[in-house]
């Protein structure tokens, strides 16, 4: 699950309804490493969190089944992505809170060592 910004025209277009899209902005202006990284980032969970939604969004039909093709405007493909993306940050926040939970009850639970004055 790696974001490849080099032959996407996503980031390209320059029509007036995104000029002023800050976010569009600032992601035409990182590097295809950076966002590389951040699409490596995601844990496997939400890996496959991220898949089971967008399978339940385009059709479950298995595709060494059936043979698939979807077809769809620009706009409707975008909404897509962005809610691939939303999903994706979304979740990685959760996995992060999850896990500051679990350090901050496990710290709970280790008993203090009363000195020996």
């Amino acid at each position: 699950m790696v974001f490849n910004s080099e032959n996407s025209e996503f980031f390209s277009d320059a029509t007036e309804e995104h000029t002023n899209n800050l976010l569009l902005k600032y992601l035409q202006n990182q590097s295809p490493e950076v966002l590389s990284r951040v699409a490596r980032s995601a844990s496997p969970e939400i890996r496959q969190i991220i898949s089971h939604n967008v399978q339940g969004l385009v059709g479950g039909l298995p595709s060494e089944a059936f043979n698939i093709q979807i077809t769809t405007d620009r706009d409707n493909l975008a909404g897509l992505l962005a809610s691939a993306m939303m999903t994706g940050y979304f979740l990685r926040q959760m996995e992060q809170r999850m896990e500051l939970e679990a350090g901050f009850a496990s710290s709970l639970s280790v008993t203090p060592v009363e000195s020996q004055d």
